[in-house]
């Protein structure tokens, strides 16, 4: 009969709504199929080339209105001749808009002056198109831009012209002088362009908002969340980390007669005293607002998901067996980016299949110990949705609720003492003949594992080789403890208490 056990379920753990926001597919039919070839012959090269006409046209303005700029005329808004120039980009950008297919943007709200929302924050962050926001006002906006993009030969110089906030990632007081120059900026009195973010980070196939980064909210100043909505039959600007590449979606995009996109203004949102003491609060109080407006869910997931996402791919797993909410564990178990690299190589190494889920067989293989109850018992601890597989999301907490906890010196002491009789190390007879009793192992498995254990090869394992052992598979010490209690219940004696 199988036992009834406590297992760790906290509800703070629950699974997202959203699985993985960061994957796009495209399903074309033969319609579109046949749509797009003959596009791609007509429409599509004409659209092209004129774009590209267009970028060459702005290019010369954008030049001359940054050309001989001071280091200390760069630290001001531009004005005079040099900012009348903005108007024919402005211009210019609506014309590479109208030619992506874009022939036509809805605007719902209305768009605050600078003066009483310094800073525009936009989302769901989902395609590179989302940029075209920049020409909705009567002034070019402003964003935040790496340094090195500025040195870009000819998007440099657009870059440039915008007066971005420029990030220097070298620079360890980078964020406290991003944080400052924003400042500077929004106590100007709307002199600065307004400064358009998107808090995600990255992005997403719009499914759900993701943990906005708190960078911009930490200023305390007002914020216009700005809802995007592309209300196409078929997507084609979605670009996320799993899906087409972002030619492709361009060469789609343009195959499209008509795209259509929807920016709403929401009301400007000011920051209470808490808000401005706490940016992350304001950052998800800003976050809910824009989520309601947009009949979306909200997750945890990071940028940092997209990081594991590669890692698994370069481990040869699904891309997708790499996400995990980054940012929920981080906060409930304290779990670093660079502990969870750790785990995911552990997982592939377990998973040798290279899937995105270990089963029993697999877990029981990489313990080096057959099926058992207990064994059973401590994977149905780390399989939190009862599926009989664990995915990556569920052996991360299963470690740390269930088998590091558990992995205490007084744990080991327990486990090495049920295998030792009266020397102070484990023979290989000793050790034969507990796991025989308990797992029903067999003599070769036996000896296989313990050599594996005796690291110095002299024919027995010292405590401190077992604890070695014993520390680099956590599983083990929950393995232990379990069989331990069921051995108690099964009213045979306690061997670590006999003494």
């Amino acid at each position: 009969m199988k036992r009834n056990f406590n297992v760790p379920r906290q509800t703070s753990f629950i699974k997202p709504e959203v699985q993985n926001p960061f994957s796009h597919r495209l399903n074309l039919s033969i319609v579109d199929k046949i749509k797009i070839a003959i596009m791609s012959v007509t429409i599509a090269p004409i659209r092209m080339i004129l774009a590209g006409l267009c970028l060459l046209l702005a290019w010369p303005l954008a030049a001359i209105s940054v050309a001989f700029l001071s280091k200390e005329d760069k630290q001001k808004p531009l004005s005079g001749w040099r900012k009348s120039l903005t108007r024919g980009l402005l211009f210019m950008g609506r014309c590479l808009r109208f030619l992506c297919g874009f022939h036509k943007v809805r605007i719902i709200g209305q768009m605050a002056p600078a003066s009483e929302a310094p800073v525009l924050c936009v989302a769901p962050h989902s395609s590179f198109f989302d940029g075209f926001i920049m020409f909705v006002g009567d002034a070019l906006m402003s964003g935040l831009s790496k340094i090195e993009i500025t040195s870009i030969p000819f998007l440099g110089t657009f870059i440039e012209f915008t007066q971005p906030v420029l990030v220097r990632r070298e620079d360890p007081d980078s964020r406290a002088n991003t944080i400052r120059e924003i400042r500077r900026r929004c106590q100007s009195g709307g002199l600065w362009p307004q400064i358009f973010i998107f808090p995600e980070g990255t992005c997403t196939n719009r499914s759900c908002l993701i943990t906005y980064k708190p960078g911009a909210f930490y200023p305390g100043v007002p914020v216009q969340p700005v809802c995007l909505r592309y209300p196409n039959r078929m997507d084609t600007v979605t670009w996320t980390w799993d899906g087409p590449s972002a030619f492709t979606l361009l060469w789609l995009t343009l195959c499209q007669f008509h795209n259509y996109l929807e920016i709403e203004f929401l009301p400007v949102y000011v920051p209470n005293e808490e808000e401005k003491k706490d940016a992350k609060l304001f950052a998800n109080n800003v976050r809910d607002v824009m989520a309601k407006c947009l009949g979306c869910p909200v997750t945890d997931h990071t940028y940092d998901d997209c990081r594991l996402m590669v890692l698994a791919s370069k481990l040869e797993m699904p891309m997708e067996a790499g996400i995990v909410e980054f940012m929920k564990l981080h906060k409930k178990l304290g779990i670093s980016y660079d502990q969870l690299n750790k785990y995911l190589e552990k997982f592939h190494s377990i998973a040798e299949r290279k899937s995105k889920s270990i089963t029993i067989n697999e877990f029981a293989e990489y313990l080096h110990v057959p099926q058992s109850s207990a064994l059973e018992e401590v994977f149905a601890m780390y399989d939190r949705d009862g599926s009989g597989s664990i995915d990556f999301r569920e052996y991360v907490i299963g470690l740390s609720l269930v088998s590091n906890p558990a992995n205490t010196e007084n744990t080991l002491k327990m486990a090495f003492k049920l295998f030792q009789k009266e020397n102070d190390y484990i023979s290989e007879e000793d050790f034969n003949t507990v796991l025989h009793n308990a797992f029903k192992m067999e003599t070769e498995e036996i000896h296989k594992l313990f050599e594996k254990v005796d690291s110095n090869h002299d024919g027995e394992i010292s405590y401190d080789e077992f604890k070695n052992y014993a520390t680099k598979k956590p599983e083990y010490a929950k393995l232990f403890t379990t069989f331990q209690d069921q051995t108690v219940e099964n009213g045979q004696p306690d061997k670590t208490k006999s003494e």
